[in-house]
């Protein structure tokens, strides 16, 4: 069941109907296309609209293709990662500067990947120590946990997953791989189960939670793609376009309100009592902060008891959003 669907479609109808109430006209960008659900929704409502999904996970741009088969004339599906959307913007006919009408982020990652114990995404599976959401990347979850050195393995642990027994965690792992190397996600388990103290592991969910969070992000750089493809995904949408970022952890969702929060910030000088000409904010935004799922869709559909939804429209053209930022 795709998280907070309802939610999403009210939120992008109003852009992609503003010129017709079919959606002619229109194009939406779902940039995590997964298994397509908010696609369908879209595409079923919408008999006029273009969409054009992208997700780096080959099996996912499979499955939707499935999925969305009956819209086939109406939908454009390319393997890559989001922040390659200027190149399947470009690639699809379309500008990278005001061309879409819409865009949809549904970010980490999606239950069909969970659900598929092969890959290596679930700690309550045994399987091997992937984590690749592009089978075809050539980084895997086992090159760093038996490769990388243990401050580094510490600093992945820390920085991605927030997790406070980082540096115990890392020489448990060294400890272990110098007998032999690790080869599934039930090893690397065991090992952070024996690294984290009797009484943490009691609360705050399951102990190896962080840890397998922290890898997949490592694994696939998932925060230096979303730091790229936001501010591309704001300067393709048109003016009244606007944007939907579903997140599931606290380092994407900062990511998505500072980039949010600096598209609809003014830049004239906080000390003058009027607004410069050229100096208004090109985006508002369309949430009170982060929206979460009610306890109604969270029983309905548990994956979305972690996500934090954020929207912004696009007011003004203007310059092009800024990029990365590491501040």
């Amino acid at each position: 069941m795709p998280v907070l669907l309802d939610r999403c479609v009210a939120l992008l109808t109003p852009a992609l109907t503003r010129h017709d109430p079919g959606g002619s006209g229109a194009v939406l960008l779902d940039a995590t296309i997964g298994a397509g659900g908010h696609a369908e929704r879209f595409l079923t409502d919408l008999p006029g609209l273009r969409l054009i999904g992208i997700d780096r996970d080959p099996t996912a741009v499979d499955i939707a293709r499935a999925r969305l088969a009956r819209f086939a004339d109406r939908v454009t599906l390319i393997q890559t990662r989001y922040d390659g959307l200027v190149g399947a913007l470009t690639g699809s006919g379309y500008g990278a500067t005001g061309s879409v009408d819409g865009v949809l982020f549904d970010l980490g990652v999606s239950s069909m990947q969970l659900d598929r114990g092969e890959r290596g995404f679930s700690y309550a599976h045994d399987a091997p120590l992937d984590m690749r959401m592009d089978p075809g990347s050539p980084l895997t979850a086992a090159e760093i946990v038996n490769t990388y050195d243990e401050a580094t393995l510490a600093d992945i642990l820390r920085r991605y997953g927030e997790e406070r027994f980082a540096r115990r965690i890392a020489a448990h792992i060294v400890r272990r791989r110098a007998r032999t190397p690790f080869t599934s996600t039930g090893e690397l388990v065991e090992v952070v189960y024996q690294a984290i103290p009797a009484p943490a592991r009691r609360t705050g969910g399951h102990p190896a939670k962080r840890t397998f969070q922290a890898l997949r992000i490592a694994v696939n750089a998932e925060l230096d793609a979303l730091h790229d493809a936001l501010p591309a995904a704001l300067n393709a949408l048109a003016v009244d376009g606007r944007i939907v970022v579903l997140s599931y952890q606290s380092l994407e969702d900062r990511i998505v309100k500072r980039m949010f929060t600096q598209a609809t910030r003014s830049t004239t000088p906080s000390d003058l009592p009027v607004e410069l000409p050229g100096h208004a904010p090109q985006f508002v935004s369309l949430t009170r902060g982060a929206e979460r799922a009610d306890d109604a869709e969270i029983r309905y559909n548990p994956r979305s008891a972690a996500v934090r939804l954020r929207a912004v429209q696009r007011v003004k053209p203007g310059q092009r959003a800024a990029g990365r930022s590491d501040s």
